[in-house]
């Protein structure tokens, strides 16, 4: 027993760990990035694996404020500063968020905050350690996005049961009715009443018509994913066959449709579903805009997208409206027809066909002044290709 703590003592003896030590260990930790920064939250310290997630050599980042890993939105909340008064406050500071690297591209870490003190107790600074999370974060968004879409896939369902049950089979019923009226009363009938009762099966089947089409369109995005085939597209491309589809239509209006889409901005999306959704919302903005009023669509890159506005002169819409106009529930397509303002339809599918390209729709409105829809659409094609969802198919089937 004697011998043995005699050796302890020994190996002991032999080896004290120093701050060189300690220094190669921490830098030894590729997988995370560890850095220290002084009480005015300047960095004084970066190992190897902080330069392979941020892409600063020591020398480029040692000097530089605290401040320069942050998202530009967190830095306006304040979120550096935050992160410290938590970690003096309760000894450590944790969070899971975005930050940038040197090439201005984001990443999403688990971080962790320290304080750093002296021997005597005397505050050196702060310890910060990251580790990268990305592909974690981004497995997690998709599974929760695909979990989502099934979820809408059922409401959607509802929904299309709900039109053909109201907005399809009440209109057909007025059909049946007219026609048997004319097929028992026809010999007895003025002529001009049964030409009038006829200019109105005729505007009544093609109106029932349009919104078969629209049903299987909108079906066809939810359910048919094998006819998705998005490609780099030029947008002005499109804008113009829109507008030469258009054309007649806004000149018995005397509407003016201009545009501003330069000839080499490119989207990553489905053409015809591109062609669909500035079908529709610019023959909206015509069915809604008076004589002499303008439609003009314009674009701007944000990042990685470009965002689309389309923005009439016409009669606006109140906010109740807004809130309401991509909710199937909502719509009330009999209404929407009586008034002659479209199948309304037509929104939801905007929105489904801009989901399924991978962008989004909103809209800016004022009564009486006019509208404007926005939307966006990726410039490049996604390079997220998440096999999770490929398993959750597999298990769901």
């Amino acid at each position: 027993m004697k011998d043995e703590q005699n050796n302890h003592k020994t190996h002991k003896n032999q080896y004290i760990p120093t701050a060189e030590f300690y220094s190669q260990v921490i830098d030894s930790l590729q997988d995370y990035s560890i850095f220290t920064v002084d009480t005015d939250l300047v960095i004084n310290s970066w190992n190897s694996g902080a330069t392979k997630i941020f892409q600063y050599e020591a020398d480029e980042i040692i000097g530089q404020k605290f401040e320069i890993i942050f998202t530009e939105e967190d830095q306006k909340k304040g979120a550096p500063a935050h992160e410290i008064e938590i970690a003096l406050k309760e000894g450590r500071a944790i969070d899971n968020k975005w930050h940038i690297c040197k090439d201005g591209s984001k990443f999403y870490a688990y971080g962790l905050v320290f304080p750093l003190l002296g021997i005597n107790g005397e505050m050196l600074g702060y310890v910060k350690i990251l580790r990268d999370l990305t592909e974690r974060k981004k497995s997690e968004d998709s599974i929760a996005r695909y979990v989502k879409e099934l979820e809408e896939l059922n409401t959607h369902k509802e929904s299309v049961l709900a039109i053909l049950s109201h907005d399809l089979r009440s209109p057909l019923a007025g059909i049946i009715s007219t026609a048997e009226y004319l097929k028992l009363n026809y010999d007895k009938m003025k002529p001009s009443l049964v030409k009038e009762m006829i200019d109105l099966l005729h505007k009544s089947t093609k109106e029932e018509l349009n919104m078969l089409d629209y049903l299987v369109e909108w079906a066809r995005i939810k359910y048919a994913a094998d006819v998705f085939t998005p490609t780099k597209i030029k947008l002005a491309d499109y804008v113009k066959k829109v507008f030469d589809t258009l054309n007649e239509n806004a000149s018995i209006k005397t509407i003016n449709l201009h545009h501003e889409v330069h000839e080499n901005t490119s989207v990553f999306a489905d053409g015809k579903m591109l062609l669909s959704i500035l079908q529709n919302i610019v023959s909206n903005a015509l069915k809604h805009t008076g004589a002499g009023g303008n439609i003009v669509v314009t674009t701007k890159k944000k990042e990685d997208k470009i965002i689309v506005e389309i923005k009439d002169t016409g009669i606006g819409m109140t906010k109740e409206i807004q809130e309401k106009l991509f909710t199937p529930q909502a719509v009330s397509l009999t209404k929407a027809r009586e008034d002659d303002k479209g199948a309304g339809i037509g929104l939801l599918l905007v929105k489904g066909f801009l989901e399924k390209n991978g962008g989004e729709i909103w809209v800016e409105s004022v009564v009486g002044k006019g509208s404007s829809f926005y939307f966006t659409l990726p410039i490049e094609k996604p390079l997220t290709v998440i096999e999770n969802l490929k398993k959750i198919d597999d298990h769901l089937a």
